[in-house]
């Protein structure tokens, strides 16, 4: 009874395998519905990919130009690139934003400070970031800045809080912009006085310029070294408060 259980166990596997063989191969002749219709004309010159080397190498490739200038007419590029002008249109009209200056946008992302001052007629203008986003944006360290000693006239980020060590952070900016010239520091809207103290701690100020308090407050005072107290105003969409300081 034992020998005829096993010889049935044993033909019941080797049917099982060979309908397993059979639907396996018929797979692997099959061409998938979602695939390429069967009604299709035959293209020699795509074939499928043994590697992923291949599949690579027979993907479109979209020119630099071509993907900056989609990117660059996008609306949301526009958006922000409208709300940035705001912030520098009345720093130039203090007269701390010339033509001629030499500037630096530290943690610049994708470059949206660095196309807004060239649209605004600045020639000289540099963007660094961690990762690079040519033409606009080099890739630099923001806490080993890869400049000289005194090499612009104007530092500027939005993103001083967003830095993993704030103090190395600004005392790069201060390196490398010369004395005398403007570190322009944009931080996020604060919830109170003493954070945004917390974030002025960081900095190694020798004098400041502008300090405030929160966004509340449309105005702000400019207080520079020998020169009268001027006020410059924002609009109330710009949700950040404002710090200068003049490197020692």
């Amino acid at each position: 009874m034992d020998n005829q259980i096993d010889a049935f166990l044993k033909k019941l596997s080797y049917g099982a395998i060979a309908i397993a063989s059979l639907t396996l191969f018929s797979l692997f002749l099959r061409t998938p519905d979602t695939c390429v219709p069967p009604e299709a004309p035959p293209k020699s010159h795509l074939r499928f990919p043994k590697s992923s080397c291949d599949f690579t190498s027979t993907r479109p490739h979209l020119p630099s130009d071509k993907k900056n200038n989609r990117l660059w007419s996008s609306r949301d590029w526009n958006n922000k690139l409208h709300s940035i002008s705001l912030i520098f249109l009345p720093i130039r009209d203090l007269g701390l934003l010339p033509n001629h200056s030499k500037i630096l946008c530290v943690s610049a992302g994708a470059g949206h400070e660095v196309d807004a001052l060239q649209r605004l007629g600045v020639i000289d203008v540099t963007g660094v970031e961690l990762f690079d986003s040519p033409p606009l944006v080099s890739r630099a360290d923001p806490h080993n800045l890869p400049f000289f000693d005194d090499a612009f006239d104007f530092g500027f980020t939005a993103r001083f809080d967003e830095a993993l060590f704030p103090a190395r952070f600004a005392a790069e900016m201060e390196r490398v912009v010369r004395p005398g010239g403007v570190c322009f520091v944009l931080v996020g809207e604060c919830g109170s006085h003493e954070k945004l103290k917390s974030q002025e701690s960081q900095l190694s100020i020798s004098t400041p310029l502008i300090i405030s308090p929160c966004m509340n407050s449309k105005t702000y005072r400019y207080l520079g070294e020998g020169l009268e107290a001027k006020r410059v105003f924002f609009s109330s969409m710009l949700l950040a408060s404002i710090l200068f300081f003049t490197p020692k």
